[in-house]
């Protein structure tokens, strides 16, 4: 086992990259591949049981990493956690009814058009919602990495998590419009 491998590292030490929301993915992808060339279990398989167990611990862990870095939501909660936030919209108590109004006015369009079973609108839903994405990722971004503001940042993921979950649905009803035409 290599002897650098620190279980206690956070995701962005164990890569070798720069803690930030806007992460360079070519270079932890690259250390990803590094790593577990260095950890896989096959390459463990005849040494003992503990040895063994050791390495899947590794390799899960550096999977697990991989995997929060990689998604910009996993990441951003990940972020927010490290420097001491709480990622739990429900442990914020209200949120502003500007959000939940448009929480509301988004989930009438996406079931107006499922329920009228119209392609072109979830369509158009989706592509508004995508750039709505991009432009709560550059927000979200702005606040962790360059204004390092931990409430503007939460606020920005939860609007994240909210527009990820709604293209979910949106995606989730074109399939099912796709699937019976």
């Amino acid at each position: 086992m290599p002897q650098s491998f620190d279980l206690n590292r956070n995701h962005f030490e164990l890569f070798g990259v720069r803690q930030a929301f806007d992460v360079d993915l070519a270079a932890v992808e690259g250390a990803y591949r590094d790593i577990q060339a260095q950890v896989h279990p096959d390459r463990f398989a005849r040494l003992s049981g503990a040895e063994r167990r050791a390495s899947m611990q590794w390799a899960t862990h550096v999977n697990g990493a991989f995997q929060t870095l990689k998604s910009p939501l996993a990441r951003a909660k990940y972020l927010i956690e490290l420097a001491g936030g709480d990622t739990e919209a429900r442990n914020h108590g209200a949120l502003p009814p500007a959000f939940l109004a448009e929480q509301m006015e988004w989930r009438e369009k996406v079931e107006t058009a499922r329920d009228a079973r119209d392609l072109a609108a979830l369509s158009a839903l989706d592509s508004e919602t995508a750039a709505d994405i991009r432009n709560a990722q550059s927000g979200l971004g702005r606040a962790l990495d360059l204004d390092h503001d931990l409430s503007a940042a939460k606020s920005a993921l939860f609007h994240l998590m909210f527009l990820d979950k709604l293209r979910t649905e949106i995606h989730d009803a074109l399939e099912a419009l796709e699937a019976h035409s």
